[in-house]
């Protein structure tokens, strides 16, 4: 029977996946992977022998058309990313909508999301929030902060090391130094960090690292 399942992989630590993940990534036909020297690893970790088929943002929308009318003829595909749920800053919203579209049935497994630990971790309200991911890098980008200035609801963004201390003194500038926030790196892994503070402190924290690493979640409070 026709079907996708989108099994979300963890984000650092291998034991967080779910036993049934396992078990789908093992029964289905072929496994849809963002990149299978990464998914490679965690399969073998796992002892999962199932075909691997290339699918990221490079190739989403030449590929999808093709993927469908393999589903359609009778195929079971599991899709995973290098990390966390797909879909979530990451390739699935295409597919899923495609299958939809041509009747193709979706399931979608629960488990790792970045966002989720860092936001209850963040110490700030979590019952109402926007998740923003990762914003446009030059185009847009300080329209979307502006467009966020008067958000009361708690925001949630994604960054990556490189750009964290630029980020932060947009953010400043946008939301002002004093704007209570959390930054969130390495979650799950041996040096997950968690910094609280105003975005200035966590600014300076930062910024007197003489190297940065791991991709980050910044959560910071609404207005």
């Amino acid at each position: 029977m026709s079907k996708l399942i989108i099994v979300p992989t963890p984000i650092g630590n291998l034991k967080d996946i779910t036993f049934r993940a396992i078990e789908v990534l093992q029964q289905v036909d072929i496994i849809l992977a963002e990149d299978s020297r990464n998914s490679g690893k965690l399969l073998k970790n796992f002892e999962i022998e199932t075909t691997m088929w290339s699918y990221h943002q490079h190739n989403e929308h030449s590929n999808t058309e093709k993927i469908v009318a393999d589903l359609k003829s009778g195929k079971k595909m599991a899709l995973i990313t290098d990390a966390g749920t797909p879909g979530i800053s990451d390739p699935g919203f295409l597919l899923v909508r495609a299958c939809i579209n041509n009747g193709i049935e979706v399931e979608c497994l629960p488990g790792p999301t970045a966002f989720v630990p860092a936001l209850i971790n963040s110490g700030l309200p979590c019952d109402r929030f926007v998740f923003e991911g990762f914003l446009p890098q030059k185009k847009g980008r300080q329209k979307r902060l502006l467009a966020l200035a008067e958000e009361n609801r708690t925001m949630v963004f994604y960054e990556s090391p490189h750009r964290i201390i630029k980020a932060l003194d947009q953010f400043i500038e946008v939301f002002g130094a004093e704007r209570l926030a959390s930054a969130s790196r390495e979650l799950t892994k041996l040096h997950e960090e968690n910094v609280h503070g105003s975005l200035l402190e966590i600014k300076n924290h930062f910024g007197a690292k003489a190297a940065i690493k791991g991709e980050f979640v910044i959560v910071v409070a609404g207005k």
